[in-house]
């Protein structure tokens, strides 16, 4: 199990490194994260969802994600409440203290998975949370400590160098511990290091000597390295300067952005420059506005509408500029939102930006699916997946965006500015993402991008990275292997 010290230290990175680098071996590996909060999720092949960073892992290890690599996955709807989701499928919304109390009845969710995996792959790799010194998460843990203990599994704790103060979270997070689990940490790993390592030798001795523990390695900080985020937003300064041609596109950073990882193919292209716009920001002029996927729809269309958005998309539109909107994004176009089961707050109903002449009633079940089609307007190629709660409407015969296997999906304006769609992942697709980007405006496309492509090479540079950096003869006694055999 690899756990963290911090946030983002690096956990989800290792453990796809450790995956690739495994099954590169002929290992027969499976990620696994016992519990999860992101708002960035993947349908299984088994229609039910999970984080993305765990669908990313499936990939490394060379599998098709399922929904026993993350069997409890939380999304948050407010800062106090989220939406609990068990083997892929909402069950509840609840807020931390009543999942603290539910944690007993998901640790059984956690188990069954997991015996589920042991019984199908050689190795798994575990993902913790947070950090393992939470202390007001220790109780009832099921995604840390309180999971490794129970099956009675060795952990590494990884560190974020590149935020300072590295020996103290390492040894503080050690401290915090109980004496099992401090037993239970097999060795460090250092993450993101820049420079000269022999300048962090004498900390790495003093590491080892007064822990006891060894340090398996120190990881650098791999510049240019594309791996989908597990939650965070991306640095959005994209821009690549010295750009002859290029295509602007914003997108509004909601407050309740899901699926944010929609836009990552946009952001490495060589013709597009790409921002998220926060809040308070001035909203810049643009070739396309882009309305994102949404965990709270409504909550977040007022946001859009204190923030000046409404004013500045009628301004851009006047002007010729495209809109397109993505799953929440798609519904706030239509001239209402019903909510009437209070999913999102207080029942009632929302005025919409009114594009398009549709209506959208927000229901308990979530749709949940992969999917695939072409665009309406050149005939190119789309894959993608549905994740939305709402049944969209249409008051007028309408031109949808694209024709599915199983029906019409989005609508297209008259006009031909604005485009809708529920299918998340649409950019992923290079017909798709050409012809959409055509439609925006780009004239010339002199560089196409293989998004599969960068990613695969990616996870490849990690894995390489655990060769080069880490004591791989260590791991292999972890994981109860014969060095460089399968």
């Amino acid at each position: 199990m690899i756990q963290g010290t911090t946030s983002d230290a690096g956990k989800s990175m290792l453990v796809t490194a450790l995956c690739r680098w495994l099954a590169r071996q002929g290992i027969c590996v499976a990620p696994f994260k016992p519990q999860n909060m992101a708002l960035n999720s993947a349908v299984t092949r088994n229609g039910g969802e999970i984080g993305r960073a765990q669908a990313v892992q499936a990939l490394a290890a060379g599998l098709t994600p399922h929904t026993d690599m993350n069997p409890v996955l939380l999304k948050p709807n407010t800062d106090k409440n989220a939406q609990i989701i068990i083997h892929g499928h909402a069950i509840a919304n609840m807020d931390a203290r009543g999942f603290h109390d539910y944690k007993s009845i998901a640790l059984k969710a956690v188990l069954e998975s997991y015996v589920r995996l042991a019984s199908q792959y050689d190795r798994i790799i575990v993902e913790g949370a947070g950090s393992p010194a939470e202390i007001n998460l220790r109780a009832n843990d099921i995604a840390n400590m309180g999971f490794a203990e129970t099956v009675d599994c060795p952990v590494i704790l990884i560190a974020d160098i590149d935020r300072g103060g590295v020996f103290a979270h390492l040894v503080g997070t050690l401290a915090l511990l109980s004496e099992s689990e401090q037993a239970r940490i097999q060795g460090f790993v250092i993450n993101r290091f820049r420079g000269d390592r022999a300048l962090l030798q004498s900390g790495l001795d003093w590491l080892e000597h007064y822990t006891g523990k060894p340090v398996l390695g120190v990881l650098p900080y791999l510049q240019g390295l594309h791996l989908e985020a597990e939650d965070a937003l991306p640095d959005s300064a994209d821009a690549v300067p010295g750009k002859q041609e290029y295509l602007r596109i914003i997108v509004p950073a909601l407050p309740r952005i899901s699926n944010h990882t929609d836009f990552d193919p946009l952001r490495l292209h060589p013709q597009v420059q790409l921002q998220f716009i926060g809040p308070g920001a001035t909203i810049p002029p643009a070739d396309l506005i882009i309305l994102p996927g949404s965990k709270s729809v409504c909550t977040d269309l007022h946001w859009l509408r204190q923030q000046g958005w409404e004013v500045a998309i009628r301004r851009h539109l006047r002007y010729g500029g495209k809109l397109m909107g993505i799953c929440g994004g798609f519904q706030m176009l239509g001239k209402l939102i019903h909510d009437p089961h209070g999913l999102e707050g207080d029942a009632g109903s929302t005025q919409g930006f009114a594009f398009f002449n549709m209506e959208t009633t927000l229901q308990p079940d979530k749709l949940l699916r992969n999917t695939q089609g072409t665009l309406v307007f050149n005939g190119a190629a789309v894959i993608g997946y549905e994740i939305h709660t709402g049944i969209t409407t249409y008051g007028a015969p309408y031109t949808p965006a694209i024709h599915l296997s199983y029906g019409n999906d989005g609508v297209i304006s008259d006009d031909g500015l604005i485009l809708g769609t529920y299918l998340h992942g649409i950019f992923v697709s290079s017909t798709a993402r050409e012809g959409i980007l055509t439609w925006a405006g780009l004239n010339s496309q002199n560089a196409t991008l293989d998004y599969h492509a960068v990613c695969d090479a990616a996870i490849n540079r990690l894995a390489d990275c655990v060769d080069q950096y880490l004591d791989t003869a260590h791991l292999y006694r972890l994981l109860n292997l014969q060095s460089g055999t399968s």
